[in-house]
């Protein structure tokens, strides 16, 4: 997949396009980009996503804007997965936010050559959010492209969009959240060194960079771990504040992967959240860490093994 920063000034070549945030790439996304690349692959024309970096919400409100589902590099990856063949990442600061709706269309129409578009059924654009659906049928009929607008998704009886995946990942219910994704949330991330304190009590974890001031779920999981063998490997994971051996209040992720002895550091790892085991809690003393953080693993391995039954019964 392209990956462009912002829009030409001219288009190179025409697209048929989308645009949204895409947070999440979750089922409600998928559909809409299975749609984009079929019709984009049958007109000959490549399948482009414009997204913008940061989430206007970050923009306009960065305090109570709420907590990321992927990463700028998590979303770019997963869009190339679904068969996405250019993405465009716009910068969103105060010119952007200026453009009005008109100067929108124009920058699309004439930047990315659009000749198809598809859109969410609620997307509004420009600024003071004055540009809709209406409005781009109508710049479709006057430039040559066609409009499509895509109802929200409806899975198991439940609207999906991000929020509902933030609220399921808050609440914990990861199995709520696997639904409404299509697989099972994930971050990814560079093996960067800790304080190694791990190992000093006999742990050895992967500790995962994160790049985001908040997480949207915290507590100890049962994960699995990409990017090590050519299988996910089975572990449990710490992400949270770690109240125990520190203060400084920004999440952290930690990764324990069962049966493994190697050098991870600077691999690029993806975890995979599968079930979460407890809340985060502050412990006296580092044995007490230390008996919990056996209960874990315990715990972690007993949904595992439930979890090769259950597909073995499948």
């Amino acid at each position: 997949m392209q990956v462009f920063r912002g829009i030409p000034q001219h288009a190179l070549h025409s697209t048929a396009l989308t645009i949204g945030n895409f947070d999440g790439v979750h089922r409600g996304h998928r559909t809409l980009l299975a749609k984009l690349t079929a019709q984009a692959h049958q007109a000959g024309l490549p399948a482009a996503v414009m997204s913008f970096e940061p989430n206007p919400r970050e923009f306009f409100a960065p305090q109570s804007a709420p907590a990321r589902l992927t990463s700028l590099r998590e979303k770019l990856q997963l869009l190339a997965e679904c068969g996405v063949d250019q993405a465009y990442v716009c910068r969103f600061d105060a010119r952007f936010a200026a453009l009005t709706a008109e100067q929108f269309i124009e920058r699309i129409v004439h930047g990315l050559g659009v000749r198809h578009l598809i859109i969410g059924d609620d997307f509004r654009f420009g600024k003071g959010r004055a540009g809709d659906f209406a409005m781009l049928q109508r710049a479709g009929a006057e430039h040559g492209f066609g409009v499509e607008a895509m109802e929200t998704l409806v899975h198991q009886g439940e609207r999906v969009s991000s929020s509902a995946v933030r609220e399921a990942l808050e609440a914990g219910d990861l199995e709520h959240a696997e639904r409404l994704l299509g697989r099972p949330y994930c971050i990814s991330g560079r093996v960067i060194h800790g304080e190694k304190l791990g190992r000093k009590l006999g742990y050895a974890t992967a500790n995962i960079q994160l790049k985001r001031a908040k997480a949207p779920l915290s507590g100890i999981f049962a994960v699995t771990v990409d990017g090590i063998a050519d299988r996910p490997l089975e572990g449990v994971a710490s992400l949270g504040v770690r109240p125990t051996v520190t203060s400084s209040g920004r999440p952290t992720l930690e990764v324990y992967i069962f049966d493994f002895d190697g050098d991870l550091y600077r691999a690029h790892l993806r975890v995979n959240f599968l079930h979460k085991l407890r809340d985060e809690a502050k412990f006296e003393t580092l044995e007490a860490l230390t008996a919990q953080i056996a209960r874990d693993v315990l715990d972690a391995k007993a949904h595992h093994a439930a979890l090769r039954t259950q597909e073995h019964l499948a």
